[in-house]
């Protein structure tokens, strides 16, 4: 299971790539986020966009607004930015997010980096666990 979830990954990443080498850094978020989506149609990924993510807190579910930019395939979370650098609090927020989603796999990814490799994340449930470091996505 892990390997499909890393070549997965690698597929998404790919998308990614393209997506930077035509537009570049420099652009909101919203933009490559719709970029994105083009560039997994064409992939044909299944995924949606924008999905909800619920707190569950005692008895009751609570919708406060969260979104995932992307779930691909049921399985990889992605959330996207377009910042001067990627800082602890969106890892936090991608390691919540697969928490409260009950999904293993999360790519945080800065569009605004030099390169998509040099702005990106692979975290995983277990990064919350072992000190919520992650690791690039390029192995």
């Amino acid at each position: 299971m892990e390997h499909d979830r890393w070549e997965l990954t690698e597929k998404v990443v790919g998308a990614m790539i393209q997506v930077h080498r035509q537009l570049g850094p420099g652009l909101l978020e919203s933009t490559y986020e719709s970029c994105l989506a083009e560039e997994l149609l064409c992939s044909e990924l299944g995924f949606r966009r924008q999905v909800p993510i619920a707190v569950h807190y005692r008895n009751a579910t609570i919708d406060c607004g969260y979104r995932a930019d992307f779930v691909i395939e049921g399985c990889l979370l992605i959330e996207l930015k377009s910042v001067e650098a990627l800082s602890s609090i969106h890892v936090a927020q991608v390691l919540t997010y697969l928490k409260l989603a009950e999904l293993e796999v999360g790519l945080l990814v800065n569009f605004n980096a030099l390169t998509i490799r040099s702005g990106l994340r692979r975290l995983t449930r277990r990064d919350r666990r072992g000190g919520a470091r992650g690791q690039s996505a390029a192995r």
